[in-house]
């Protein structure tokens, strides 16, 4: 891949999208597992694999927000971060002259 502008967005847009996935099954497994969920050991992993968005979700999002509700909002936070970084992918790629990326 000779432009690294390119590269760097689609890196980011990968992070981006293991962390959706990642909230988006320990919100599944949460509701799966209920009350039990502290000692789920899928949920746990899930919980460290997310535990970076959420983080940036607390140190963006105002202190009123719950940190309870912080992996809806890390989420959907995540969820426009991709839309977002699939806008500018498209755009380095028509600036750039490619197709099919």
């Amino acid at each position: 891949m000779s432009h690294p502008d390119l590269f760097i967005v689609s890196l980011l847009r990968t992070l981006v999208e293991v962390a959706l996935l990642s909230l988006l099954g320990q919100g599944a497994v949460g509701l799966l597992s209920g009350a039990r969920r502290a000692g789920n050991p899928v949920y746990l992993l899930f919980q460290i694999v997310t535990r970076p968005a959420v983080r940036l979700c607390r140190w963006l999002t105002p202190k009123a927000i719950v940190d309870r509700h912080l992996p809806v909002v890390s989420f959907f936070l995540m969820f426009w971060l991709w839309i977002v970084l699939a806008y500018v992918k498209r755009a380095l790629c028509e600036a750039h002259g490619l197709t099919g990326c």
